[in-house]
């Protein structure tokens, strides 16, 4: 398990045919949970959940490319636990078996999202707050963890790198004032968890990204 804060369960894993990271987040004392970007696997979400012992009431998305909700039908269904996204990445979510077509990924119809998401909302954990951080899609969200130190950025930001900006919806000057507006005033000791790939320090990226740096 990874465990950021004793405030805070916590435990990311790859799931799904791009191998997006998943994340749980729970209280430790309510036992409430929310989970990140179900890709895939939501069996396996469950299993790790129940193991836990963590209690799902919300399935939250930093953005709606396919690889980021293709399990969150199943896991709404298995759990009972709602769907939230920003509005702006609606026309991506109902665009998902265009989406599956072009990326040769089998598709899975997946119901509409119950509830919106919006900027500095508070997360149902009762431990965090959504950040809209827009650039790699109109209406991707970051996830802001204050007392554990713990950002999850999607694809916006990554270990020196940022989200590309060439899909649908993409903008490489929104992307760079998100990642300089919002997320590089967050603690610089931070533990950044990434859409794909390796985790980072926010202080880390801030000095040394070579896509954004903070002050360039």
């Amino acid at each position: 398990m990874d465990q950021t804060s004793s405030q805070l369960i916590r435990e990311t894993f790859p799931v799904g045919p791009l191998q997006c990271n998943c994340t749980l987040i729970g209280d430790p004392i309510s036992k409430k949970a929310i989970v990140v970007d179900p890709g895939g696997e939501p069996e396996m979400i469950v299993a790790r959940l129940e193991a836990l012992g963590l209690k799902l009431v919300s399935i939250i998305h930093t953005h709606a490319h396919l690889d980021h909700f293709l399990a969150s039908g199943r896991l709404k269904e298995l759990t009972g636990a709602s769907l939230h996204l920003h509005p702006e990445d609606r026309f991506l979510w109902d665009g998902l078996e265009t989406q599956c077509q072009m990326f040769g990924v089998p598709y899975t119809p997946v119901p509409a999202p119950d509830l919106p998401l919006a900027d500095d909302e508070a997360l149902a954990c009762g431990c965090g707050v959504a950040l809209h951080t827009p650039g790699h899609t109109p209406g991707s969200m970051s996830f802001w963890f204050p007392e554990a130190r713990l950002l999850i950025a999607g694809d916006t930001l990554f270990r020196r790198g940022i989200g590309r900006t060439d899909l649908w919806g993409g903008d490489y000057a929104t992307i760079e004032r998100s990642i300089k507006k919002r997320l590089y005033i967050l603690d610089e000791d931070a533990v950044v968890i990434t859409g794909h790939g390796p985790e980072t320090r926010l202080g880390d990226e801030m000095r040394e990204n070579p896509f954004v740096r903070a002050g360039a």
